[in-house]
């Protein structure tokens, strides 16, 4: 059988092997997917996991769990040599490996965009990941605990202050969502006050959310002011090195949790560990139809690269349905997982001796949660604000989540959250699981015998 390599199982990933698992016969090809988390992470919803409207594992899709026929090896491709049919995989344990192949599809994704500020290797957290979510919901609930036992002033300020770096889609959403958990937190601890918090979001550009017109951005700076937090626009972080954070607009202050959100950045082994066709983004160049291309001519006379597809947020795909001329698909999960599935039909049509389809999609607008119960949501000139868009957002998402069990886990959630609230339990602990052992196990002093008298 022919063997198809799939590299990374996030939204294209994931999506192509289980279109391909549907579409294929059992004897017709092999699917073999590489990837070094044992699960598909659902994006949009990690903005609510840092406010703890969502379960965490419930925004992680398990892939052995959903792909049944997909031979899943855990580990990460570091070069892929097409002209030998051989991608280098580095295992979770063991040594590197070759591995070879028929047909390669590349769906690594992007990772975070990071830039050579002092002070962000050690204190930023990114929000690509669910570990990185429930890792910024527990440092803030954990903040307030330690701001609670101290007396006001600068440092407990500083515990409830937080800079988010970023503002497009997620880190205009992180924003609104951690205010609102933080908003509601003060009412179960009366020690503080909503003066003492601080949030501040810093955006380079000088608007957010590039996905939306001007009007609705705009709206939506004065939203999450008038809710506390300060917008930053045309403004860069400078330096933040021991929780002091410096701006380019001369702000300067003391900051406990300082979140990442500033774009994406091309994945290594696309950009500079392969011998397929790369553009100058470092993003793998691919036709409408998503095969490789060796250039990003649309005509049918175009060089396609033999065996080699490529989707998501790694591949330059151009945007049929856009009036600008050479324009591509932006990086979101609505295109990556829409031309995952295309990418699957299209890998069966191709090995039945059948045309591949070029990828068409147009827009269902922008939707965007603000916070428990605010949003807004846009589709052309038609702008909705607030408790709708609010709803839409969270409609629109929980159709979008694969498999019919996530679905109704995160339903279940937000149904026992009308009745109860938020689950505001922090578990910052876990990430030092031998901690209470380790003390626990210490050699202690010997107890002094007039220690034992005085305490019978």
């Amino acid at each position: 059988m022919r063997r198809i390599l799939i590299v990374g199982g996030g939204y294209a990933g994931f999506y192509t092997a289980w279109g391909l698992e549907k579409k294929l016969h059992r004897d017709e090809a092999e699917v073999v997917l590489v990837d070094p988390r044992p699960y598909m992470t659902y994006q949009p919803f990690l903005p609510e996991v840092t406010a703890g409207s969502v379960e965490a594992r419930h925004v992680a899709v398990a892939l052995r769990g959903h792909l049944h026929r997909t031979k899943i090896i855990a580990g990460s491709v570091v070069e892929i040599d097409h002209a030998r049919r051989t991608v280098r995989v580095k295992p979770l344990e063991g040594s590197e490996r070759e591995l070879s192949y028929d047909t390669i599809v590349v769906t690594a994704g992007a990772v975070t965009r990071t830039f050579a500020i002092p002070g962000i290797a050690d204190n930023a957290i990114g929000l690509k990941h669910v570990e990185e979510a429930v890792a910024v919901r527990d440092r803030l609930l954990t903040a307030f605990e330690r701001a609670s036992t101290l007396e006001p002033g600068p440092r407990r300020r500083a515990l409830l202050t937080v800079t988010i770096v970023g503002g497009g889609f997620t880190g205009v959403e992180t924003t609104g969502e951690l205010l609102s958990l933080a908003t509601a937190l003060l009412k179960r601890y009366p020690e503080l006050s909503f003066d003492e918090l601080a949030f501040h979001l810093v955006e380079a550009q000088g608007r957010i959310l590039p996905e939306v017109t001007d009007r609705p951005g705009a709206w939506v700076v004065r939203h999450l002011e008038r809710r506390g937090a300060q917008v930053h626009l045309n403004t860069q972080l400078v330096s933040a090195v021991d929780g002091r954070v410096r701006l380019s607009d001369g702000t300067e202050y003391d900051n406990e949790l300082l979140i990442w959100t500033a774009g994406n950045a091309a994945n290594r082994v696309v950009a500079a560990h392969t011998d397929l066709p790369i553009d100058t983004r470092g993003r793998l160049k691919v036709r409408a139809d998503l095969r490789a291309a060796l250039r990003q001519a649309q005509d049918e006379a175009e060089a396609v690269v033999p065996d080699a597809w490529g989707a998501g947020d790694n591949a330059a795909v151009p945007d049929l349905v856009s009036p600008t001329p050479g324009a591509l698909t932006v990086p979101n999960a609505q295109h990556a997982v829409r031309q995952g599935r295309l990418l699957a039909a299209n890998l069966v049509a191709v090995l039945r001796g059948r045309k591949p389809k070029p990828y068409r999609h147009h827009s269902l607008g922008v939707v965007a949660t603000l916070g428990l119960g605010t949003g807004i949501f846009q589709y052309r000139r038609l702008v909705i604000k607030g408790f709708p868009a609010w709803v839409m957002h969270r409609g629109y998402h929980v159709l979008a989540v694969p498999t019919w069990e996530r679905k109704i886990r995160v339903l279940l959630v937000w149904l026992a959250a009308l009745f109860f609230g938020r689950d505001t339990v922090s578990l910052l602990a876990v990430q030092h699981p031998r901690q209470a052992f380790t003390e626990a196990a210490a050699p202690r002093e010997p107890v002094r015998t007039n220690e034992v008298e005085h305490a019978h």
